[in-house]
């Protein structure tokens, strides 16, 4: 079972020299992945519950500085070799998926193939509001969005015809190092379980009853002639932060559960002496399960 560190961009490492420090000394003590989160504005005031914390508010202030995940991305693939470089996740539709794919594509190109997008709708709305993107129908423009993404990644000269894009005989290049990006959908609510039966590569659920939201989850799969099998199960909830995550590792990956994912302010005191602790206790074990 491997391990991913999520929130890498934010806090302490996300400056240049805050993202080479997690990103070598993540490499060096064996963890798989960096999954970056992402909010392009911060509206002050904002109403819409942030679904994380029970008081409804990230912790976060409005001055507080989240870096663009792509560019922070981009940042630790030229200072590693084998990391996983992950969104977790990017906020599909508020996002240009012509120019993303161009983006995602350039990026996994440069990195060897070692990119994996997350994607989540989004929950909120007044950052929405910000960007002049519709709030409704977020969720239908997600799907073809991911859609759209793939058409370009498949070929030249492709062409897409939907609600919210459209194109005729366009080529975007470079395509992705092994033909395309794996999508994983992010998200706690049956709808996301659904999503990632429906059209997913992976489903990281960050919270919620994972028996219940995997079994959403094959349900759509297998309604959609799907293996739920080829879909992986990325796990980031409870249980998770400290060694005791090994004593549950059978059980989880009895569920299918082949990734988790740590939060990275387990490792702002002192990056370099905390992972590699972390490594040897947790990550190193889990990579026999």
């Amino acid at each position: 079972m491997k391990v991913g560190i999520m929130f890498a961009n934010a806090g302490p490492f996300g400056t240049a020299e805050g993202c080479t420090a997690i990103a070598t000394h993540a490499e060096a003590a064996g963890f798989d992945a960096l999954w970056t989160v992402e909010h392009v504005v911060f509206p002050e005031a904002y109403q819409s519950a942030y679904p994380y914390d029970d008081s409804g508010k990230m912790a976060m202030a409005s001055d507080t500085p989240l870096t663009d995940p792509l560019i922070w991305l981009t940042w630790a693939a030229a200072h590693t070799t084998r990391l996983r470089l992950a969104t977790g996740i990017l906020i599909l539709p508020e996002r240009n998926p012509v120019v993303l794919a161009k983006e995602l594509g350039t990026l996994d190109a440069m990195s060897g193939g070692r990119v994996d997008l997350g994607i989540g709708v989004g929950w909120l709305r007044e950052e929405f509001d910000a960007l002049g993107i519709p709030w409704e129908h977020r969720a239908a423009r997600t799907d073809e969005y991911v859609a759209a993404m793939r058409t370009l990644w498949s070929g030249d000269k492709v062409s897409f015809d939907g609600e919210f894009t459209s194109f005729d005989q366009v080529s975007s290049n470079p395509k992705p190092a092994n033909g395309s990006v794996p999508i994983i959908v992010g998200g706690h609510s049956e709808a996301a379980a659904r999503r990632a039966g429906r059209l997913g590569d992976g489903f990281f659920p960050a919270k919620g009853d994972l028996d219940a939201l995997l079994d959403a989850m094959h349900r759509e799969a297998e309604a959609h002639n799907r293996d739920p099998a080829d879909i992986e199960v990325i796990w980031g909830g409870e249980g998770v932060m400290d060694a005791s995550a090994v004593d549950r590792a059978a059980e989880l990956a009895a569920k299918g559960v082949t990734r988790l994912i740590v939060p990275a302010f387990l490792f702002w005191g002192d990056p370099e002496e905390s992972l590699a602790r972390f490594g040897e206790e947790v990550v190193s074990p889990l990579a026999e399960v």
